[in-house]
């Protein structure tokens, strides 16, 4: 996994692309902390990575709230109390 800084960036484009190339992605960071992550592509394959860039970003999301949910002991949950939430939230929206 290649590190790179948004100045390098800036001031060694060439390098930043041909590490690109080589190493197949590199992650930018800002402040020390990563901000962007560099994949290459190409005009045959840019609409199957950017599903799958898509597909991932989605998953880690599902993942984040489903550690959310059973933090907070919703994973326990029976259908009645959340048909019952359903329920609320539906009769909020409509107030």
């Amino acid at each position: 996994m290649n590190f790179m800084t948004v100045r390098d960036l800036r001031s060694q484009p060439r390098y930043v692309w041909e590490t690109l190339a080589k190493e197949r992605e590199v992650i930018i960071t800002n402040n020390g902390k990563p901000t962007a992550l560099m994949v290459p592509i190409s005009d045959s394959d840019f609409e199957a990575t950017l599903k799958a860039m898509r597909l991932a970003r989605a998953k880690v999301a599902v993942d984040e709230m489903r550690a959310l949910a059973k933090d907070r002991g919703l994973d326990r949950m029976t259908m009645e109390e959340i048909d019952a939430e359903i329920a609320a939230a539906r009769a909020e929206r409509a107030a």
